[in-house]
């Protein structure tokens, strides 16, 4: 499974990108707003079939996506500007996304709309579709005062849910008339009699009733249901944001507890996969190159020189009506970057298999060996840039454990803030700061920089040492502090109080 979105982290309020301070639960209510900012344009979808011994067989889907306009409220979402000229420069095509996406809805939004369908409530939400109603009810009630019983017009070029918005509101507003939806986007208008409607009402064979109503709202939630039920294993590339959409698009809103986000994600997915995690544990045990991005990951998994010659590497095959990506690459599309995934999962697995033995691999291993293999890998998601390194749905996470740390003294300069310390820091290297004390700042890096320390080591305002607890900790100091203190007064007393 693959998704784009119209934005990826919300830099609003101040603070709230990712930091390598954050450990997962710091970091989740960051997350959370940014998902409840942005939404889904896209989502791939590839089935892997293992037909026979080793060959996999992959049908791969695209799905543009669009919240869903039916029902009483209006959904809101935001655009980030660079995550559009990204997907724009890989061929997004915005017009699908903005005219053509499926609609989908969570349980909550599924709720209201239920309820306002039994109670009659109705409301358009969307000025165009307004527009259109207000001109089919015009010809409507112009032609129902002159037409016999039984007579018919067909209102037309209705597309989405107009089709629905017309009849509700036809159906609601005028007693002697029955509606009926045809192909190529257009709805037969029939006059009948008040007896006649209440029959056809009760009817079975009604094609307007309520519960098509939701099935056709709920879009792509059907799929996503039946991904659910189906519990097979989901695979994704550095999944954590897909996961949070997909609970908060198609399941529920996130909840704000982050220990109830990881058991609902355990509950609808009881098996994930995250490539990102498999491959980064692959560079650190094998001599893997370090890539991180997907597409160079799969061409590294796909060279010749990882497994010279291995006749029991899985075979993987793109089913015909997939056969494009077979020819050209498509980086950033969907469905594509879902191919990649599960294509970098069985390799990955192959190759820790090989590795795992002396003996040569049998000729066709079995998909349930990749998982036995994987097994440490199972619910792992990555974790980008913070205190530890994947996030575990099955279980507890593990302790945070941050990079060597370093403190920053400032002298000289007051009312110093931790951007003006990042401004003067950013070009030797991307470090995350925080204000320890009113003129201490540490610094936090992936990379530990002996550059900063040998340039930084004797500067008049801004000196820079390495940070150890005992010394520079405010606490320890306070401590330290409040223990001389008694200790002196402690001393005193004995002293004063031993005199004659």
């Amino acid at each position: 499974l693959d998704m784009e979105f119209t934005g990826l982290h919300s830099t609003f309020p101040q603070n709230n990108e990712p930091s390598l301070f954050d450990s997962p639960a710091e970091r989740y209510p960051k997350a959370r707003q940014s998902v409840q900012c942005f939404t889904v344009t896209q989502l791939g979808l590839a089935i892997f079939l293992n037909e026979n011994s080793n060959k996999y067989v992959v049908h791969s889907y695209n799905f543009f996506l669009f919240p869903s306009t039916l029902g009483v409220s209006d959904v809101e979402f935001t655009l980030s500007a660079s995550s559009v000229q990204f997907l724009s420069h890989y061929g997004f095509d915005y017009n699908k996304f903005l005219k053509d996406g499926i609609p989908y809805m969570n349980e909550v939004q599924q709720k209201i709309l239920s309820q306002h369908l039994l109670a009659g409530s109705w409301k358009v939400s969307s000025a165009l579709d307004r527009d259109v109603l207000k001109k089919a009810i015009d010809e409507v009630t112009c032609w129902i005062a002159a037409a016999e019983e039984g007579e018919t017009m067909i209102l037309q070029d209705l597309s989405g849910y107009q089709m629905f918005d017309v009849q509700l509101v036809l159906r609601q507003a005028l007693q002697n008339v029955w509606t009926q939806p045809l192909e190529d986007k257009k709805v037969m208008v029939k006059k009948v009699s008040p007896q006649h409607r209440q029959l056809l009402e009760n009817s079975p064979y009604d094609y307007f009733q309520k519960e098509l109503i939701l099935l056709s709202a709920r879009g792509f939630t059907n799929l996503f249901q039946t991904l659910v039920k189906a519990k097979k294993p989901l695979v994704g590339h550095n999944m954590l944001m897909d996961l949070m959409h997909l609970h908060d698009k198609f399941y529920k809103p996130l909840p704000e507890s982050y220990e109830e986000f990881k058991r609902n994600i355990h509950n609808l997915f009881p098996v994930l996969i995250d490539t990102k995690t498999v491959t980064k544990s692959i560079w650190k045990k094998r001599s893997f190159p370090r890539v991180s991005n997907l597409l160079e990951v799969y061409a590294v998994l796909c060279s010749s020189n990882l497994n010279p010659e291995d006749a029991a590497c899985p075979v993987i095959a793109l089913a015909s009506d997939c056969s494009r990506y077979a020819e050209k690459s498509s980086p950033h599309e969907a469905g594509y970057d879902a191919f990649l995934c599960g294509s970098v999962l069985l390799k990955s697995a192959h190759l820790l298999l090989c590795r795992s033995t002396d003996d040569a691999v049998e000729a066709d291993p079995s998909f349930s060996q990749y998982l036995t293999v994987l097994a440490e890998y199972l619910n792992k998601v990555n974790f980008i840039r913070g205190g530890v390194s994947s996030i575990n749905f099955s279980g507890e996470d593990a302790p945070c454990q941050h990079p060597p740390v370093l403190i920053v003294h400032v002298r000289g300069w007051p009312g110093m803030n931790e951007r003006q310390i990042y401004q003067e820091f950013k070009a030797l290297c991307r470090f995350d700061v925080r204000q320890l004390s009113k003129n201490q700042f540490i610094l936090l890096s992936n990379k530990f920089k002996q550059l900063v320390l040998r340039d930084y080591k004797h500067h008049p305002h801004l000196p820079v040492c390495v940070y150890r607890h005992w010394r520079h900790s405010p606490r320890v100091n306070c401590l330290l502090q409040v223990s001389g203190i008694v200790a002196l007064w402690s001393l005193l007393a004995f002293v004063l109080g031993g005199a004659p």
